[in-house]
């Protein structure tokens, strides 16, 4: 089923699967929810999973000006009231996990456990920052563009298992659109690190040591901030989800009983 809010200016969507306690997907820099369709059905047995498609997703309709931290939270909070699941366990990747971060400081009534993966708090680091300007700069080159999301996106050792098949249609998955630029962009301007000490669910902070896009230190700092949070680190690049599918929801499923 999916309906659609309009929050902030935006025309959202998100989509439900499954029955039982809730349990949010956020998307990170990317199409949107359909990122997690892989994953969503080991839980649909024991979980009404919630896919909302925030800001700067292919499914989201706005002016297309800036996007920001904040507005992306509200989307996500009027998502979860209106799924009528309150409180949620909360899973975000990448700038998913900024925004859930966000959300969790903030609403705190909405939350009820929280899982933020290979995020980051603030653009300080300067690899990171560079990475994405990099990333920003190669946009009129679509293959390029593509291809750097998949070296910065994946570990070596993964894409070094893939097929020349396999590493074809990886490389051009990824392409440049305005929704993804806007992405980018907001990536680079994040600073929620005077929300994390706010933090009052249990929470599980998720780092990835061969991560080549947001360095494994980002998350390490977070869990440093988040007072009574617990942290584990899995050896994979940034995504994860494709390259330990199985330690990857295992995480989730043990975290939110």
């Amino acid at each position: 089923m999916t309906r659609h809010l309009t929050v902030s200016g935006t025309r959202v969507a998100y989509r439900t699967a499954g029955d039982g306690p809730g349990l949010v997907l956020v998307h990170g820099t990317g199409p949107g929810s359909t990122t997690w369709d892989d994953t969503t059905g080991h839980f649909t047995g024991r979980n009404t999973v919630i896919l909302p498609d925030l800001g700067g997703s292919d499914l989201a309709e706005d002016d297309g000006g800036p996007l920001t931290i904040e507005d992306l939270t509200r989307q996500l909070a009027a998502v979860i009231e209106d799924s009528g699941k309150a409180p949620v366990d909360l899973v975000g990747f990448s700038l998913g996990a900024v925004v859930v971060l966000s959300l969790a400081a903030t609403r705190p009534e909405l939350v009820r456990r929280l899982i933020p993966i290979s995020g980051w708090a603030d653009g300080e680091d300067a690899y990171l920052r560079t990475a994405l300007d990099v990333w920003l700069s190669l946009a009129r080159t679509p293959d390029a563009f593509a291809r750097f999301a998949m070296l910065t996106g994946f570990s070596r050792r993964h894409l070094n298992s893939l097929t020349p098949d396999e590493l074809e249609q990886l490389g051009t998955y990824f392409q440049p659109n305005p929704n993804r630029l806007r992405q980018i962009d907001l990536d680079r301007r994040v600073d929620i690190r005077h929300l994390l000490p706010r933090v009052q669910a249990p929470t599980l902070v998720v780092g990835a040591t061969r991560d080549a896009l947001v360095p494994v230190e980002n998350a390490r700092a977070i869990h440093a901030a988040i007072p009574g949070s617990t942290y584990v680190e899995l050896d994979t690049g940034h995504v994860s989800g494709s390259e330990r599918p199985a330690d990857f929801i295992e995480l989730i499923h043990d975290f939110t009983p």
